[in-house]
């Protein structure tokens, strides 16, 4: 088989919240190396998206949250030069409270904080982390 078609993959994150501050982790590894995002990752065959998400929070930041709502479904399309698609992530984002755990850097994470909301448009964030977050507060407070 020639150049098999390439397909999507499936991404999770988590929004996590305590006392009016979100967690964000600082990525570790390219592309995004450097910049802040929610914590999350890929799905593994066979789990569930929330599952996942609560998997690669924990992984990420030691934290465990309550992700009781779902927040949005995305789609992250890398392409190359030509504009042909090389990457394609649709990414499911939940939201919650922090239920226990301090958070540190782990997995693929080089930096964790609690993040003030009004202090967001300061950070280098990841494409589209801003919004998540924003939607999530809506859900939550509303």
């Amino acid at each position: 088989m020639n150049n098999p078609k390439p397909f999507p993959r499936i991404g999770v994150s988590a929004c996590v919240w305590r006392d009016g501050k979100v967690l964000l982790v600082e990525r570790g590894k390219e592309p995004w190396k450097g910049k802040w995002s929610l914590p999350g990752g890929g799905l593994e065959f066979g789990e569930t998206v929330r599952a996942a998400a609560a998997r690669e929070l924990a992984e990420e930041t030691g934290v465990t949250a309550d992700l009781v709502k779902l927040v949005d479904v995305d789609d992250a399309v890398m392409r190359d030069e030509t504009g042909r698609p090389i990457a394609h992530y649709s990414i499911v984002c939940f939201t919650g409270h922090w239920r226990s755990g301090e958070p540190v850097a782990r997995d693929d994470a080089t930096n964790v904080q609690w993040a003030e909301r009004a202090l967001l448009d300061d950070l280098d964030m990841t494409p589209g982390t801003a919004d998540y977050i924003r939607q999530a507060w809506q859900l939550l407070t509303t």
